[in-house]
């Protein structure tokens, strides 16, 4: 049983990849066609802002400046904010998981360097989503780091919170308090997630389809980059995140 658990959720784990760059190609190219030249290139500009933003790689430079080692080469390898609370200690944990979150809303906030942007609340919405996902996928493809990055979760919250603030502070919440209880990083994640997505499209009941839209893509994102630890959780053989861990001297 655990062998096939182990093998039907690792073997789609990937695919979030593939899921995110693609989701991403399809709107861009919608947009080759939907507006005049000039402000298309404006657009690309913006977007490969976008993209550079989100692939400052933080945990790895943090580890590499600040203790001399390279955090890919402890722990599970990931080079996200779980992986640095659980090689770094909470304090450089913390650190890097705002970082992540504050990409996410920088680049996602970068609309309003297009005036056009600032009086169209639906042409708003659409773009911060096509800037938000070129950050998530810088950071898990960082040219700064030989495109080997994390998951993107940190950032698809900071992408949240500049689109639909009041609805991403809640998760916030949600997660926090999720950790603190459980001190599962993965859990907490997962249900701030689906969350975001009860909110948006049950709670507040959004007519807008793009914010539908985004809330579901939300959700699928933080879902499929979780499927192993889905599979761990399930098995019992999550790892906790040692939030009161001394910090890595």
């Amino acid at each position: 049983m655990d062998g096939l658990a182990s093998y039907s959720i690792g073997s789609f784990e990937p695919k979030y990849r593939v899921f995110t760059i693609s989701l991403t190609g399809i709107i861009f190219i919608d947009r080759i066609f939907a507006y005049p030249k000039h402000v298309f290139m404006n657009e690309m500009m913006l977007i490969v802002l976008a993209y550079l933003i989100g692939s400052i790689p933080t945990s790895i430079w943090v580890s590499r400046t600040v203790f001399g080692i390279d955090i890919r080469e402890y722990g599970s390898g990931n080079p996200g904010a779980t992986n640095t609370f659980r090689v770094l200690g909470s304090r450089w944990g913390t650190f890097v998981m705002t970082a992540d979150i504050t990409k996410g809303v920088i680049a996602t906030s970068l609309y309003i360097l297009m005036p056009f942007y600032l009086q169209n609340e639906l042409a708003r919405t659409n773009f911060m989503i096509v800037l938000g996902l070129a950050a998530v996928v810088g950071h898990i493809f960082p040219i700064w780091a030989d495109f080997k990055g994390g998951k993107g979760v940190a950032t698809i919250l900071g992408m949240a919170l500049a689109i639909q603030p009041i609805v991403a502070l809640i998760c916030i919440i949600v997660f926090l308090i999720t950790l603190f209880t459980t001190r599962f990083v993965s859990l907490s994640s997962m249900l701030a997630g689906i969350v975001f997505m009860v909110l948006i499209l049950f709670i507040y009941n959004e007519k807008e389809t793009s914010y539908r839209i985004f809330a579901i893509i939300v959700a699928l994102l933080v879902l499929i980059t979780h499927q192993k630890n889905i599979g761990r959780l399930i098995n019992g053989k999550e790892n906790k995140a040692p939030l009161f861990k001394k910090n890595r001297k």
